[in-house]
């Protein structure tokens, strides 16, 4: 067991420190200096290892310590490290292009890089802004977006997410998009089922589109699996299908946030691939296209409507760091062992092995009431009462104790509850891509470890029922 001291207050009073040092002092959780990754793997200075349950968080596909991504990084930095896309191209940026749009498949054959998801999600949206006004269709302004949602941290991202606990932050300040009810699949209204529910939450989209004014609009952007704000909540083939519709008869751009779903995650390259029939307008990529060990994001696009667009406004708005060397590297290194071990097949079939192994645990845990997800992306629901399927009221919030037992065990967990609770209380699985069935066994036997701990600590408190 790991006995992990706060540190905090030893950077007191002295220059520099952690980037935790900004977080709120109320996240009591410890955190680890890590000084080296291997596998599934993290180490600290003491030698400690810790199992990466989340891949930190959601990042780290194809695992930590990869000698072969490294080294393409370093031969790159030593020939070409950076060159402005406004000055000059590099065969990095082609070749990483070619291969994303080749994995794609037809309707993406443009790719444009940011610096990371955000980025990407911004980018997206001002894609399809000048193209509405390149059509003279200025009045098309509005981005729909589903509640509870994440699409980033950058505050124009912030005000496409769905979070309540942002309100407030955004409230004069940045803008907050429409939003219309994300398709949960655990506490359902009265008389749903999950289909039900999600087809009214598609009824609830076309309703909002009339009421803004269908011409108004300009995107729905959705998570195709959700991701951490909806614990991974995989939506029924029939709401996608029906969202596509409802865009298609308005005129409305569909855009696909895969920042977490995407690159592999879910058992497919795009979580789009489910479904032969249902394609974004636009995809959005980060966190596993370059597996954590570069910066970078992405916006997979058609050719027709870049083409089209470049022909007469053309996309206005880089970064400086977009398509930078270093990281097309990395992501180009990243999808050679992605391919050649077949990362997305793996992840579909270990993530069904995980899966069996994580509600066999929920069968003998009182507080897990749902697991959920697709492939490596899964959610375990955490409860009071798995009847009533009541949240856990705890001080420290109980995602916390969760967090802090779990490093007591050499597991790192990410746990989230979104909007105070008011959606629920879950637990990430999304290890790296790379993981095997016995280290998902060693996985598994750690959690529950980790959450018969929790369990006595809610029970102590009188926090279940």
């Amino acid at each position: 067991m790991h006995d992990i001291a706060d540190q905090r207050a030893a950077f007191q009073g002295q220059p520099g420190g952690p980037q935790d040092l900004f977080f709120a002092q109320s996240d009591s959780v410890p955190r680890p200096t890590f000084v080296r990754g291997e596998g599934v793997w993290l180490y600290d200075e003491a030698g400690h290892g810790y199992m990466d349950m989340s891949s930190g968080p959601v990042t780290a596909n194809i695992g930590h310590g990869d000698k072969d991504v490294a080294r393409a990084m370093a031969e790159q930095a030593g020939r070409l490290a950076f060159v402005s896309a406004r000055q000059g191209r590099h065969q990095a940026n082609m070749d990483l292009a070619k291969r994303i749009a080749e994995l794609a498949g037809p309707g993406f054959e443009r790719v444009l890089f940011a610096s990371g998801g955000s980025e990407a999600v911004e980018f997206a949206i001002k894609l399809l802004r000048q193209r509405a006004l390149a059509s003279e269709q200025p009045e098309r302004r509005h981005v729909i977006t589903c509640m509870p949602s994440y699409h980033g941290s950058t505050i124009g991202a912030l005000g496409l997410s769905g979070d309540p606990a942002n309100e407030a932050f955004l409230n004069g300040f940045g803008h907050d998009h429409p939003k219309v009810p994300a398709p949960l699949s655990y506490r359902l209204p009265d008389n749903h089922s999950v289909e039900t529910h999600a087809l009214a939450c598609a009824q609830a989209l076309d309703e909002k589109m009339q009421s803004l004014g269908p011409e108004t609009v300009l995107a729905f952007l959705l998570e195709p699996v959700g991701g951490l704000a909806s614990g991974a909540v995989a939506p029924p083939e029939s709401y996608l299908r029906k969202v596509r519709d409802i865009c298609d008869r308005h005129g409305v751009a569909l855009v696909f946030d895969e920042v977490l779903c995407g690159a592999g995650r879910t058992g497919r390259f795009l979580a789009s691939h489910h479904y032969d029939d249902i394609k974004p307008d636009l995809t959005v990529l980060a966190k596993g296209l370059s597996a954590g060990y570069a910066p970078l994001g992405a916006v997979l696009a058609p050719a027709a409507m870049v083409d089209w667009l470049s022909e007469r406004l053309g996309f206005g708005y880089t970064h400086t760091y977009s398509a930078h060397p270093v990281s097309a590297a990395a992501a180009l290194a990243v999808l050679d062992r992605f391919e050649r071990e077949d990362l997305a097949g793996r992840a579909e079939r270990v993530g069904a092995y995980l899966r069996g192994k994580l509600e066999a645990l929920a069968e003998r845990s009182a507080i897990i009431g749902d697991v959920r997800g697709k492939g490596l992306l899964l959610g375990i629901e955490l409860v009071a009462d798995k009847t009533t399927k009541a949240t856990i009221s705890f001080t420290p919030g109980p995602t916390d104790t969760i967090r802090r037992r779990g490093l007591e065990q050499g597991l790192l967990i990410y746990a989230r509850r979104t909007a105070g609770g008011r959606y629920g209380d879950w637990i990430m699985a999304t290890p790296p891509l790379i993981i095997t069935e016995a280290e998902c066994d060693a996985l598994v036997e750690k959690l529950a470890m980790t959450l018969a701990a929790a369990e006595a600590d809610f029970r102590a408190a009188g926090a279940l029922n």
